[in-house]
């Protein structure tokens, strides 16, 4: 049996606000959509190669940027494992040399 501790006027409440709040949602979705569209169409009709080469820099120094801030530090017990796990391969022989892994992926063409 299910059991609510929000009254019936209260989840009528709760419901209004989370229908209400569904279309904002869908309409940043697609402001974001045609923004990229109307961002590439632009982008699209640019002649100046100078234009182009710095929205190419920016483009690039802003992923890394993000990257770089949503990398996170490896703590000391998780490092450990990796090396254990590393040394446990190694010792059962689930390893490969670089050559032959550089050789396995030239062949995935």
């Amino acid at each position: 049996m299910l059991v609510c501790k929000y009254s019936t006027s209260k989840l009528k409440k709760i419901t209004i606000e989370i229908k209400n709040f569904v279309p904002l949602i869908k309409t940043k979705i697609m402001d974001l959509e045609a923004r990229k569209i109307s961002f590439v169409q632009e982008f699209l009709r640019l002649q100046n190669e100078e234009i182009i080469s710095v929205l190419e820099k920016m483009l690039r120094q802003r992923k890394t940027e993000l990257i770089e801030k949503s990398l996170k530090p490896m703590s000391m017990e998780q490092y450990n494992n990796e090396i254990d796990q590393a040394l446990d391969d190694s010792k059962n022989g689930r390893i490969i040399k670089a050559s032959e892994l550089k050789t396995k992926i030239q062949k995935w063409d």
